[in-house]
């Protein structure tokens, strides 16, 4: 069998130089990678940022029944599913931080479906007067804020 050797007949490669040298640059490349990813956390926003294009819309850009739904939170009612006013949670963690209990969630009607289907609106604050409505077509995958 070849083996590479000094003068002294000793492998260049053998079990105490070579782990030694190995253990160095895997250490490096360790260090390496782990500073770029903190870099990429650090980079990316926690949250959904709704100061970004398109991530608001004006209520008249709301499909018809979100309309109709943004108006009845308005005035207090009425909601046909009983669902309609109870907490959201934000466990998605999308919008804004709120303590418990800010956030309401309420049904979009889809013409022809008869249950409550993806499309919501998230409202934050007093019942009648939100400080701010969220609207979510994909079951709360992704918000836009409502502009009134």
């Amino acid at each position: 069998m070849f083996s590479v050797t000094n003068s002294l007949s000793k492998p260049i490669w053998g079990s105490r130089s070579f782990p030694g040298w190995w253990n160095l640059s895997s250490h490096l490349a360790k260090s390496v990678l782990l500073s770029s990813s903190l870099l990429i956390a650090l980079a990316a926003p926690a949250q959904q940022d709704f100061a970004a294009p398109g991530a608001s819309m004006s209520e008249l850009e709301l499909p018809v029944q979100g309309l109709e739904t943004y108006r009845n939170i308005r005035k207090g009612g009425p909601f046909p599913f009983d669902k309609d006013g109870v907490v959201f949670g934000n466990r998605e963690r999308l919008l804004p931080p709120q303590k418990r209990g800010f956030y309401r969630e309420y049904t979009v009607r889809i013409p022809g479906e008869r249950n409550r289907g993806p499309r919501r609106i998230v409202c934050g604050g007093p019942a009648t007067t939100p400080q701010a409505c969220y609207y979510t077509a994909d079951h709360y995958a992704s918000f836009r804020k409502i502009v009134p």
